[in-house]
């Protein structure tokens, strides 16, 4: 069994004080060079690894960032997440990274296990952020960010996209497209920031337009290709079935794609399918499917990059800093027709 090295070996094996050590191992300019050389040399002979939380309660600093993914399966939240490490990687931090589920309770869990680890910064990806994620934070004496989601109040510093403008720029394109008999798959209503906002955008696009709203045109999903399969059934079976369908989520809408193919109608030509986020299964499916892009690989880069400035104290006004939105873009393929 191997032993583990300590930095009492270290200090021993050198001839010098632990807190000598302890100075080498964190950078510490006041120590000579030849005292430097000697407990690196040990260090080396020894293999000794220094403890991050050891070297945390020495410099209050453990290089480390926490990191709540809401769904590791989802493709959107693993680019947001390369984003964040990428950025991470070129500030020397460390990530840990946890999957919370979808799921309240465990990302309230995971967000104090990640403060209880001495963590100097903490990313939130995703989610609808309530009383108890805020009371949460408000526990963390490091700085927060959101990312890919926002709190209501707009009190925690976030990266984002504007996601009712999002919605109401896919819903323009259909009505530009001649389309007014235009459906929605949204996502839960109780998320303020994302299946709210791109409700409400749906919405405005449909009202400024003329076009009365449909209850029987929305539907609520669960971001996921099953529900977008049901929900589209359910279009299919209305005595005036609509002739476009908006989904909050590239899932949904494959899963819209799939049902109108299974029931033999053809996308676009018979109904046009539209979404949001720009997965990169959205290019695999046939017809390629036309749906607004997240800069998800930016909203993580960014949201890294203002957590390192705030963890550094980079800047004296952090209220500057607080919300980032950053721009979407239409990408036009072939699930979209004319009418």
């Amino acid at each position: 069994m191997a032993v583990t090295v300590t930095i009492y070996d270290v200090a021993r094996e050198a001839g010098v004080s632990m807190a000598t050590v302890s100075r080498v191992v964190n950078n510490n300019p006041n120590v000579k060079p030849q005292t430097r050389k000697k407990v690196f040399e040990a260090i080396e002979r020894l293999g000794y690894r220094p403890n991050a939380v050891v070297r945390g309660l020495a410099s209050k600093k453990t290089t480390t960032v926490g990191v709540v993914i809401p769904d590791i399966s989802n493709s959107i939240f693993s680019e947001v997440a390369r984003g964040i490490e990428d950025i991470a990687n070129m500030y020397h931090y460390n990530i840990i990274l946890c999957n919370a589920d979808k799921k309240k309770d465990k990302e309230i869990r995971v967000i104090n296990t990640l403060l209880e680890k001495q963590v100097d910064g903490l990313l939130f990806m995703g989610g609808a952020i309530t009383e108890e994620h805020i009371e949460a934070f408000k526990t963390s004496s490091v700085p927060v960010v959101l990312c890919a989601t926002a709190d209501e109040q707009k009190t925690i510093p976030s990266v984002d996209i504007d996601h009712e403008k999002a919605a109401y720029d896919a819903v323009q394109l259909l009505i530009q497209k001649g389309h007014r008999q235009i459906a929605m798959i949204s996502g839960t209503l109780q998320d303020p920031t994302n299946g709210y906002a791109r409700y409400q955008g749906y919405k405005k696009a449909l009202e400024e337009a003329g076009i009365p709203l449909r209850e029987d045109y929305v539907r609520i999903g669960n971001y996921r290709y099953e529900s977008g399969l049901e929900v589209t059934k359910y279009f299919m079976e209305l005595d005036e079935r609509p002739t476009a369908i908006f989904a909050a989520t590239d899932e949904m809408a494959i899963g819209a794609i799939h049902a109108l193919q299974d029931s033999g109608l053809k996308v676009p030509d018979d109904v046009s399918v539209i979404s949001v986020d720009n997965i990169r299964m959205a290019s695999m499916v046939r017809p390629q499917l036309t749906t607004v892009a997240q800069p998800m690989y930016d909203i993580g880069a960014v949201a890294m990059r203002l957590l390192t400035k705030l963890m550094n104290k980079e800047t004296k006004d952090a209220s500057e800093l607080t919300q980032v939105t950053l721009p979407h873009d239409i990408i036009q393929r072939n699930s979209v027709a004319s009418r």
